[in-house]
């Protein structure tokens, strides 16, 4: 019986090498060349087994039922164009949804024309079209194993902390609310600079609402992913030593899953709620570690073309805010306004329509933070509201890969690392350390000593130095570019 089943599998190998090796071909590189330019947003088991079926299996089936279909004798005549129209074809296909993450009429217009002139012109010269597409292949792996190597080595060594602060007890137990409005310039910038911009109206509201307005705040890191990773963590990674600009690795699964500031608030028997306007921070399905977040996996597409839509965060919050009133709460609320110039070199509008473009949003962001903060002041009056941006908006720069040059321009450094930060305390009492604010990755270690009243928390602060990738006009690596008294520097790390 094995014997027959061995022969069968190898008569049906054997009669169907071509169709099989067709099929692979065609999906085999485009699904190397997705992973290797957006690992961080797919690498879930989940987005594995969806891009193995999407990539491979789906063309295998098709190729494999045409290529039987057309041993029927009335289509006979046609079978030599079939394969051949099919591998060119759902080859660009494939390379159409990597580039763009969607179908676009005109591009699938040409991938037809393209494939029907292939299958009818050159169907001899299939097997070089395939032979070329596994070349592809093999030169795609050597952008794709560093990746994977970085993966596979990923350590979080630099998360340990330098003392028991996870361990701390709160004594103060008021709910926080973490408001972080993307790109959003500290009023100390605003106003001058490359901004110059009158940002007086809601300056004046939020000190009308006893907020404390701190000057001069800096993110540490250029990006919303890096910038995010230190902050909740309260450690530098550095970027992980490497060299992707926006993302280090498993930066979502810190942010959302697992990080030092999670697991004390958590540890406190806080409940923890996630709230977004749109999915960035959920893209590749990580472990979701707080208690409620407002968006649904389900929701959440497998191949994004980076436009989301925008959910309204005051409902859930209000819904949130309801529930379990005896219960303190922590809340990060994302708000992606008023955002930042482009961040790539090719969809750039140039600085001056990009700071149009940043106006317009700042108004946008300006009228959600209000809505936002009404509504929390309306249910809990007493809460401790945090409004802190997670980098700068960019302004000045025509997209934000510009970073990466090297540069003495301090405002335009500002323009990138400048950070709102103003905080609602309770009873407008902050305490007398609050001087200790500057940069977003020791805003939590404060704030966790200003809850449990322990002040020795604060003998482990990190260095508050702005750090960004350098690969222009300096030889590549990580600089310290702002250090921790505000001035600019160039130091490589």
């Amino acid at each position: 019986m094995l014997k027959q089943k061995n022969a069968f599998l190898k008569s049906f190998l054997a009669r169907n090498k071509v169709p099989l090796t067709a099929a692979i071909a065609s999906g085999l590189y485009p699904v190397i060349f997705y992973y290797t330019n957006n690992f961080s947003l797919i690498n879930s088991w989940k987005h594995l087994g969806f891009f193995i079926c999407l990539f491979l299996l789906v063309p295998v089936v098709t190729f494999f039922v045409a290529h039987r279909l057309f041993d029927i004798p009335s289509l006979q005549k046609w079978r030599k164009y079939v394969l051949p129209f099919l591998n060119v074809f759902t080859f660009l296909m494939f390379i159409q949804l990597c580039l763009y993450a969607k179908l676009q009429w005109l591009f699938t217009l040409i991938v037809i024309v393209t494939a029907l002139l292939f299958s009818v012109l050159l169907y001899r010269h299939l097997k070089k079209i395939i032979i070329l597409q596994f070349i592809l292949v093999m030169v795609s792996l050597f952008w794709l194993y560093p990746t994977i190597k970085t993966q596979l080595s990923y350590s979080t060594e630099w998360m340990k902390q330098p003392d028991d602060i996870e361990q701390v007890i709160f004594k103060k137990r008021p709910n926080i609310y973490y408001i972080q409005p993307d790109g959003y310039v500290n009023f100390s910038e605003i106003d001058k600079g490359y901004y110059n911009l009158d940002n007086a109206v809601f300056k004046t509201y939020l000190e009308e609402h006893n907020f404390k307005l701190y000057p001069n705040i800096r993110s540490n890191y250029t990006s919303t992913l890096v910038s995010n990773s230190a902050t909740f963590s309260m450690k530098h990674h550095y970027y992980n030593y490497g060299f992707n600009f926006s993302e280090i690795a498993n930066a979502r699964e810190v942010i959302i899953s697992k990080n030092a500031v999670l697991d004390i608030f958590k540890r406190n028997n806080y409940k923890t709620h996630y709230v977004a306007e749109i999915s960035y921070l959920l893209n590749n399905f990580p472990e979701m570690g707080y208690d409620e977040c407002n968006l649904n996996y389900n929701d959440i597409s497998f191949i994004s073309s980076g436009s989301m839509r925008e959910e309204d965060v005051t409902k859930p919050i209000e819904k949130y805010l309801k529930e379990d009133p005896e219960i303190a709460k922590f809340f990060f609320i994302e708000i992606f306004k008023p955002g930042h110039v482009s961040s790539k070199d090719d969809e750039t509008l140039g600085a001056e329509k990009e700071f149009e473009l940043y106006i317009s949003n700042l108004k946008i962001a300006n009228e959600k933070l209000t809505k936002t903060i009404d509504l929390i002041v309306e249910h809990d009056p007493d809460g401790l509201i945090l409004i802190m941006a997670d980098h700068g908006g960019y302004v000045g720069y025509d997209n934000m890969l510009d970073i990466r040059t090297r540069t003495s321009d301090r405002d335009l450094l500002y323009s990138a690392f400048s950070t709102q930060l103003s905080i609602k305390w309770p009873n407008g009492e902050a305490p007398e350390f609050d001087t200790r604010f500057k940069s977003g990755v020791n805003v939590f270690r404060i704030l966790f000593s200003y809850l449990s009243e322990d002040l020795k928390y604060l003998n482990h602060l990190q260095d508050d130095g702005s750090y960004s990738i350098i690969d222009a006009n300096a030889p590549k690596g990580i600089y310290k570019v702002i250090d921790a008294n505000g001035n600019v520097v160039f130091k490589k790390h």
